[in-house]
């Protein structure tokens, strides 16, 4: 009866290891899967000039952050001082994005004169520009005139040296040209000249 049970548990166990269910996951034919690759690094956006001056979160379409870069902190706080934030983006989405970049520069530049001269502002700057303007053209009138003047004069001498070439000219043309001269000259008078036959005065 021992030795039946043992040869019957002994079979089943033998059964058991053979049977292609039982094998281990390692012993397939199947490739081991690769490892998966790793995740992107995080984007890390730094937020533009305004919002880190203004201590917002600077999102994803900020109208700021194209024209106050986190490098030019200086740009915004000179526009924010005198215009403020508010009208800043006010000013910024009425306009179309193709303007918004000058609008940004007339800003900074109109604070900027209205930081250094609080009375006038940026309309002394351009009084200033207008000034220098007038006297520019000014000069620019009088050194045309003195030009003209130039040519004026060296016109007239042209025309001067001109008429006094041509009156040297008719000159020599008036007066009379020499006899041509002949080696006989002296001997060849004429006797309708003289009024008498020319005898000679020896024989």
């Amino acid at each position: 009866m021992e030795y039946s049970r043992n040869t019957t548990a002994n079979a089943a166990t033998v059964a058991a290891e053979g049977s292609p269910s039982a094998q281990s996951p390692t012993s397939s034919s199947s490739p081991p899967s690769s490892p998966p690759p790793p995740p992107p690094p995080p984007v890390i956006l730094s937020p533009c000039a305004a919002c880190k001056i203004l201590r917002r979160r600077c999102v994803e379409k900020c109208v700021l952050a194209p024209y106050f870069p986190p490098t030019e902190p200086l740009k915004f706080t000179i526009a924010h001082r005198v215009f403020g934030a508010s009208n800043i983006i006010k000013l910024l989405q009425e306009l179309p994005e193709s303007q918004r970049a000058d609008a940004v520069n007339s800003m900074v530049y109109e604070a900027n004169a209205r930081l250094r001269d609080p009375v006038y502002g940026c309309a002394g700057a351009i009084c200033h520009l207008q000034k220098q303007i007038g006297e520019l053209q000014a000069e620019l009138a009088k050194a045309q005139a003195e030009i003209l003047n130039i040519q004026c004069q060296n016109a007239n001498l042209f025309d001067l040296i001109c008429k006094e070439m041509s009156a040297k000219n008719n000159d020599e043309e008036m007066i009379p040209q020499p006899l041509p001269f002949h080696e006989n000259s002296t001997f060849l008078l004429d006797e309708s000249i003289l009024g008498v036959a020319w005898e000679p005065l020896w024989t």
